[in-house]
């Protein structure tokens, strides 16, 4: 069946139902990785958004539902140039046309999504509706949607109560990290118990008293959806963690409510950054790193206090604030996301200070790790 998809700028491009065959509307963005179209539906992060994918062919190699992101599809719909319905690999347990219908999120296909990519480059990423109609009607609908501003969508992704991960360290011994959920991707809770961490997940809105109070030896800041600028709760939650001299890492979403407890302004980007070849510069020592990067907020680095903060990483693209660390206090978070999933794995290395700086606290106060430790052993 035909149907549209209509932007609020007034720009309409035609296309093909395929999953579920619904209207609906959200900020449309495009994302150019050329594989990962699991964890792009499943990442909560694309919450409320209609994702164009860039590259040609999507769905070609089925669904494996371990290479999940959570447990359900977020985004409002996707759009794609070329859909497959034959699929081509061993591990497929079904076809991406199927998991839309199940899960009741709609799909456009055959659009051109590069004119559609184009436009939101050039003219922004802006809001949009899916569906069927006149095009007078459906751009006024893609006017009516409330912008992302206007939802708290962490509130709508994040835990309901606190759960330990499934996953077990193997480590002896394994440092406690309390992970503040703003719509955590499997994979990072994955990386962190492989680095040695025993992980349990909090929802958002848990305060700073009860993580203290939880025998975390640190608090991981997830990522998620929406404007960090209209979370300003959970941004008082990490600046008590700060004073109280928690170790913290963020990503992503993450990386700006931290920025922000350190008093820094976030911004949104024109068009975001979607995609798994994103080049970042490491401050330190120069070296680049290739990145995986989903966000269309960033930190602003004139808002950056130097007394407080330091920057550790830019964007090579457009050299925006990609890593920060807190002066004095052990917490540094990153604008792209360093557990490769999907993307490369260059920057691993940053899990693996995470625990550093736990053992390193733990060293520094041994007596308060043994209470705790015999506490938890009854």
């Amino acid at each position: 069946m035909e149907a549209w998809l209509a932007l609020e700028t007034g720009r309409v491009f035609s296309g093909r139902f395929i999953g579920a065959p619904l209207q609906t509307g959200g900020e449309v963005v495009f994302h150019t990785g050329m594989t990962g179209y699991q964890e792009i539906l499943t990442d909560p992060s694309y919450a409320g958004q209609i994702v164009v994918f860039t590259a040609a062919h999507i769905g070609n190699y089925g669904i494996q539902r371990q290479d999940f992101e959570s447990q359900r599809l977020h985004p409002a719909a996707i759009v794609v140039r070329d859909f497959c319905r034959r699929t081509f690999h061993r591990r497929s347990e079904g076809d991406l046309d199927q998991v839309l219908r199940q899960a009741g999120v709609p799909a456009l296909a055959d659009v051109d999504t590069r004119a559609v990519t184009t436009v939101i480059r050039e003219e922004g990423t802006c809001r949009a509706w899916l569906g069927t109609g006149t095009p007078e009607d459906m751009v006024a609908r893609a006017r009516a949607i409330p912008t992302m501003s206007q939802v708290n969508w962490v509130k709508r992704v994040t835990a309901l109560t606190a759960r330990p991960h499934n996953r077990q360290p193997v480590q002896d011994d394994p440092c406690e990290v309390a992970v503040l959920d703003f719509g955590v991707k499997k994979s990072i809770l994955d990386r962190l118990t492989d680095e040695g961490c025993r992980v349990r997940v909090h929802p958002a809105g848990t305060r700073a008293a009860a993580l203290l109070d939880s025998g975390a030896e640190g608090v991981f800041l997830s990522n998620g959806p929406g404007d960090p600028a209209g979370l300003d709760p959970l941004v008082d939650t990490i600046r008590d963690l700060l004073d109280a001299d928690m170790p913290l890492f963020g990503i992503c979403l993450g990386h700006q409510l931290l920025a922000r407890a350190l008093g820094a302004e976030t911004v949104k980007l024109p068009f975001g950054h979607h995609g798994a070849n994103h080049p970042v510069q490491r401050l330190s020592d120069g070296k680049v790193e290739i990145t995986s990067q989903n966000h269309n907020y960033a930190v602003p680095a004139d808002s950056l206090d130097p007394a407080t903060t330091r920057i550790t990483h830019r964007s090579l693209n457009d050299r925006s604030v990609e890593g920060l660390r807190a002066v004095h206090r052990a917490a540094y978070s990153v604008q792209f996301h360093p557990e490769a999933a999907p993307g490369p794995s260059d920057s691993l290395y940053l899990f693996r200070e995470f625990r550093q700086q736990m053992l390193a606290r733990r060293d520094a106060a041994p007596s308060s790790r043994k209470l705790r430790k015999n506490a938890a052993t009854g």
